[in-house]
């Protein structure tokens, strides 16, 4: 099954959640509306024609205040099928919110975890949203374009000022 087959199949089983394409990314990439995401996932693990069977990848990426939007990015391989599939969603970057798939990809929680922890995008009934990398207490987050890196943390010096500072 080729790439314009997977998007057919989406396109007619869900309507309208295929928003179009990224044909910058390697692969070229479905872009999947934001409320869409869990039913195109779900769709694409269970379809007899697809079973996408592994989430290999799951990221998130801040695309900066100019396009005032971040990312999520999914890869997706069908073992059986050999087939591979990227996934992506744009989503608000001020309050980012994105249903999550950890009850289709069990690794999905990890990842998860991980882009919340990094880039501080809330992943609505995840079983266990709490960072994963860095303390429970850290401020910010170090992916954003935007983040500042705090001084000290608990007294410790953490931000390393060079001579021009």
């Amino acid at each position: 099954m080729q790439f314009e087959e997977i998007k057919s199949l989406i396109e007619q089983n869900l309507p309208g959640s295929v928003m179009g394409e990224d044909e910058t990314s390697t692969p070229k990439a479905l872009m999947i509306g934001l409320d869409s995401i869990h039913k195109v996932c779900d769709f694409l693990h269970t379809h007899d024609t697809t079973y996408f069977d592994s989430l290999s990848c799951l990221t998130g990426l801040d695309n900066g205040e100019e396009k005032d939007s971040m990312e999520i990015i999914y890869s997706l391989y069908s073992i059986p099928f050999d087939l591979h599939l990227m996934l992506k969603v744009e989503l608000p970057r001020k309050n980012p919110k994105i249903d999550s798939v950890s009850d289709i990809w069990k690794t999905a929680d990890w990842l998860e975890r991980e882009t919340y922890d990094l880039l501080g995008i809330h992943f609505n009934n995840h079983p266990d949203l709490r960072r994963i990398l860095l303390p429970s207490d850290w401020e910010g987050y170090p992916l954003r374009k935007d983040y500042v890196a705090q001084e000290k943390y608990h007294d410790v010096v953490v931000k390393w000022k060079s001579e021009n500072e």
